[in-house]
């Protein structure tokens, strides 16, 4: 009998420090950085966002997403046996993210990695935890998406300052005979590196380059719009569907434009996609499993509903995962 996997749970977590757009914009206007928060809605649909403390690290924003994500799936720590986490702000060169959570959760003993695909982690952690279960290598994975991007940020620069925050999502996948997760589409292509990355690395004790976020704003869109596309058009025609067969679309929130273009694209509406950018903005590999996990808890999203995953990043990498909750 075939083995699939099933999201039996899912958990988010922001941080309490909320900043509405007036917030930042006062903050920037400190520094001489001229926005407002017109400017801000019209270009990205944000509205506001969170920042963890200056103590607080993604594994820690990570381990309430995964508590939540546990007891909605009602299994403990112990249950698990494979922890794979997407972030890009990890909380130190080394050891991974997972193992640091996997130790504050106390689920040690069990494989335990990160995932670096940036705003497209989540999709593929999550594509890789379902290929461990399917080959018999795990019965329980927790998969984490968990970012602090304020630490990365250029406050100078106002065209990419606005757009992140910092937050976690979870989801407890366990083993079925029923099909949960239907396909996967996954892609990179390492040619459009230097649209979207933070060029810094650590050598000799210091950092070299910049070790701030750079965005070419348009690139991102133009590409984004094009490979959420066609991945989702190849995760269903490896599921034998049609975009008629898609209950929920939940994309990366990144930008609402780059969310309405995709629905287009789609021929959907925008009342069958999950929308939460406005009040968490860009929180990269975490934003849609808290957009996930938003949807769940609201009721908007039910059991047995067909949804398609979707996400870009920096890399540049892309992909879809289209499942039945």
């Amino acid at each position: 009998m075939r083995r699939y996997s099933r999201i039996t749970g899912t958990g988010s977590y922001l941080p309490p420090r909320r900043l509405t757009n007036a917030d930042l914009v006062a903050e920037l206007g400190q520094r001489g950085i001229e926005t407002s928060d017109e400017w801000i809605v019209e270009r990205t649909g944000i509205r506001a966002r969170h920042f963890a403390a200056p103590d607080v690290t993604a594994s820690d924003l990570g381990l309430e997403a995964a508590r939540n994500a546990l007891q909605a799936a009602g299994l403990q720590p112990t249950d698990i046996d494979l922890i794979i986490v997407a972030t890009s702000t990890p909380d130190m060169v080394f050891p991974s993210v997972a193992c640091i959570l996997q130790n504050k959760l106390g689920a040690n003993g069990c494989p335990a990695f990160d995932v670096q695909a940036v705003c497209s982690g989540f999709v593929y952690a999550l594509s890789v935890a379902d290929a461990m279960i399917q080959t018999g290598a795990a019965k329980r994975a927790l998969v984490v998406g968990a970012e602090v991007f304020s630490r990365i940020l250029d406050f100078n620069d106002r065209t990419t300052c606005v757009l992140f925050g910092d937050g976690a999502g979870a989801v407890v996948l366990e083993a079925s005979e029923i099909p949960g997760i239907l396909s996967s589409d996954l892609h990179a292509d390492g040619k459009h590196v230097d649209i979207l990355c933070v060029p810094g690395n650590v050598s000799g004790g210091q950092v070299l380059g910049d070790p701030v976020l750079k965005m070419d704003g348009q690139a991102v869109f133009k590409l984004a719009v094009g490979v959420l596309e066609k991945a989702a058009h190849a995760a269903l025609a490896k599921a034998g569907l049609t975009e008629a067969d898609i209950d929920w679309l939940i994309p990366h929130q990144a930008n609402i434009r780059i969310m309405q273009g995709t629905a287009r694209k789609l021929k959907m509406s925008m009342d069958k996609v999950v929308v939460t950018v406005d009040q968490h903005g860009n929180t990269s590999a975490a934003s849609i499993p808290l957009a996930l996990d938003h949807a769940v808890r609201s009721g908007q999203v039910k059991k047995g509903e067909t949804l398609l995953l979707e996400g870009v990043g920096g890399g540049f990498t892309w992909g879809a995962v289209l499942l039945k909750l």
